[in-house]
């Protein structure tokens, strides 16, 4: 779309000239996500440096009736912070700052673009804990997290970002400023706005500040890292965990075609990651003596399925060492294909042997690599369907129809088809499939009520 000049002037009157961004660099690097292929150039990127700012530009787009994209650390991975219909990009780079932390009523008060691990680094220098842990914790951002309800591998035993969100400052799509919830952990005044804003993926409002709960940090912690000679093996051993009592923080599964393309980059011998058919990494956290019955209990349970051998870390660059195959999964994935359909479906975790069952299945009938890895303690999995020629029309369609039957087979299991990334552009095609027409004409009504002009991250969720 084309803005006029005059608009654009009004635009740099709420926010400054140097806030409003025309050019072509910066505008291209505000057009996509961690994919790096859904993208759309937006014909504006707008810096503001505060919600009255963030407010007065929603009130901007509403009169001239322009699109308005939200974004934070651009780290996601199903185009959400993508500006399908161009329009307005809404960049909180500005809002950085950690405003508060409260020792007392163990809670923070933060701004949307703080990052993840600065402010876990930030509490846990008080002795205290945000446990939400997602991968991309060094480079995503608190709002993202929100919007997308986050998880990561501490899911298990702490939840995910939806269960450390006290309350919320939001501009809404029609430029209205409400704060939701509160500093307080009981609240039942009124609909819980706060709740259904957040995993709502940027569509129904603008967060610009956020009060999160925080815990006690434990005591101390340590890893296990175990090798099984079967994913069913591995999976076994979750379910001696539950049969045994233990509660780890993470249980990380990790299969055996991840593995080899870990070992490939990394190329450390200390890993011992040759010819392993499958792997958990465990965390154990709490008082000293908690820890050490655990890591007990959790090394019985691995060899009780089967396992191989195990090894413990209690030090914390010993910890990190061992970490370093799960961290370094993501870039690890190129050693297989350059193309990745990346997928976060999560099943009951009792039918994890199921799904890489399915798995195996896709990769025989596709004939393309499918490498697999996540959060065995919830059963959230990371599909990862690999194109080694993105340029080959045929692999690219054996890839899609592998995502969909994927997608069939997870529900099928009484899953679901996203557990952490969204739904976003890449997912929308697919979302009948696991909820009703009912429910899905509700939610569309639901972002009516709160965005009657449909300006607010257009094209996201629901398939147009």
């Amino acid at each position: 779309m084309r803005i006029p000049s005059s608009a654009l002037d009004a635009l740099r009157d709420i926010v400054g000239a140097d806030a409003v961004l025309l050019d072509l660099p910066a505008r291209a690097a505000h057009s996509a996500d961690s994919l790096e292929r859904v993208s759309a150039l937006p014909d504006v990127v707008v810096v503001p440096a505060d919600a009255a700012q963030v407010a007065r530009v929603m009130q901007w787009c509403v009169a001239h009736r322009v699109p308005l994209t939200p974004r934070g650390g651009g780290t996601g991975y199903s185009g959400g912070a993508v500006p399908v219909l161009g329009g307005v990009v809404l960049s909180m780079a500005r809002f950085t700052r950690i405003l508060e932390i409260d020792e007392h009523n163990l809670l923070a008060v933060v701004e949307p673009n703080v990052i993840t691990a600065d402010l876990q680094a930030a509490v846990e220098a008080r002795g205290l804990f945000y446990p939400p842990d997602p991968q991309s914790m060094t480079e995503c951002a608190i709002g993202g997290n929100i919007a997308e309800n986050a998880g990561g591998p501490r899911a298990f035993k702490y939840g995910v970002t939806r269960q450390y969100v006290l309350g919320l400052e939001v501009v809404l799509p029609t430029g209205e400023r409400i704060e939701t919830g509160g500093r307080t952990v009981k609240n039942v005044v009124g609909y819980d706005l706060t709740q259904l804003l957040i995993g709502s993926e940027g569509t129904l409002g603008i967060i610009t500040r956020a009060t999160l709960r925080l815990i006690p940090k434990p005591e101390a912690r340590a890893t296990l890292q175990a090798a099984f000679p079967s994913i069913a093996a591995a999976a076994r051993a979750v379910d001696e965990f539950v049969v045994r009592r233990v509660v780890p923080a993470t249980i990380e599964i990790i299969d055996g075609m991840c593995l080899d393309a870990v070992e490939r980059l990394l190329d450390d011998a200390s890993l011992q990651l040759h010819g392993i058919p499958a792997m958990l990494l465990v965390d154990v956290d709490g008082s000293q003596a908690q820890v050490a019955q655990d890591l007990g209990s959790a090394d019985d349970a691995c060899r009780a399925a089967g396992a191989t051998w195990c090894r413990v870390a209690t030090d914390a660059d010993e910890r990190e060492h061992l970490w370093a195959v799960r961290r370094q999964l993501s870039p690890a994935l190129k050693m297989i294909a350059p193309y990745k359909v990346n997928n976060d479906i999560v099943v009951p975790k009792g039918r994890i042997p199921e799904l890489f069952a399915l798995v195996t299945d896709l990769r025989e009938r596709y004939g393309l690599p499918i490498p697999s890895f996540g959060h065995a303690g919830d059963g959230n999995i990371h599909v990862n369907v690999m194109v080694p020629d993105p340029g080959d029309a045929r692999q690219m369609e054996r890839a899609e129809a592998a995502q969909a039957d994927l997608f069939d087979g997870v529900i099928a299991l009484g899953g679901v088809i996203s557990g952490e990334h969204g739904i976003g552009v890449t997912k929308s095609a697919y979302i009948g499939r696991n909820l009703s027409a009912d429910a899905i004409a509700l939610m569309k009504r639901v972002k009516q009520a709160f965005d009657p002009h449909g300006l607010l991250n257009p094209g996201k969720i629901f398939p147009e």
